[in-house]
């Protein structure tokens, strides 16, 4: 039971990241009228690359200096401060938010490559590594190794689906995901940052308070 809820919050989370616009999405939707809808999954093998190297550092040491209360208590309260910042972005962005699906079709570097830079130059996914990523990985590592691994590979699938289905939706030529549906996604996955957010909140605040006694 518990691995199972360690895998269907990190695929909510995953996706809550992955299905706003960004650089990863852009360069998605020029590789697919480039080289067709695998452009997708090839971009999310470069990302999920770089995310694994992320979760090797914390399973070969850097997770035992995160286990520490101080550590740990000061990366889970800005890692809520950051989700409830970005849930409530969503919401208040949710009467203009659209999904643009044209490109440019310029030329770029191979998916993989292109997929681990992108997001290697994304702030935005250095600071969620090293706040949220970070939190997580030590509340799944209670499940062991394996709590880890499963975190992994369902944030990962996350990014999969998503960006098969624009690569999809893209190479058939057309929208498949309506305006309406996409907000109602988006405004589902803020509510989930806000719940995470205030539940990592709590883990900061029991952290502090457990080193204090």
């Amino acid at each position: 039971m518990q691995l199972l809820i360690i895998a269907g919050s990190s695929f909510v989370l995953g996706l809550s990241g992955a299905c706003m616009p960004g650089p990863l999405l852009t360069v998605t939707i020029n590789e697919t009228l480039r080289r067709g809808a695998w452009a997708g999954p090839l971009l999310v093998l470069g990302h999920g690359l770089l995310e694994g190297c992320v979760v090797l550092l914390v399973l070969f040491g850097l997770g035992d200096w995160v286990l520490q209360p101080s550590v740990f208590g000061s990366i889970a309260i800005i890692g809520c401060l950051m989700l409830l910042w970005m849930g409530l972005g969503m919401l208040r962005g949710l009467p203009q938010l659209t999904l643009d699906l044209s490109g440019d079709k310029q030329s770029g570097l191979h998916p993989v490559v292109a997929g681990a830079l992108v997001s290697l130059a994304n702030p935005y996914f250095t600071l969620w590594w090293a706040t949220v990523g970070l939190s997580y990985m030590v509340v799944a590592g209670e499940a062991g190794p394996i709590g880890v691994l499963v975190f992994y590979l369902f944030h990962v699938l996350s990014d999969l689906v998503w960006y098969a289905f624009i690569s999809g939706s893209v190479s058939l030529g057309r929208n498949i995901l309506t305006v309406r549906v996409y907000r109602g996604l988006v405004g589902f996955c803020a509510v989930f940052l806000l719940g995470f957010g205030l539940y990592f909140g709590w883990l900061g605040l029991v952290s502090f308070v457990g080193e204090r006694l």
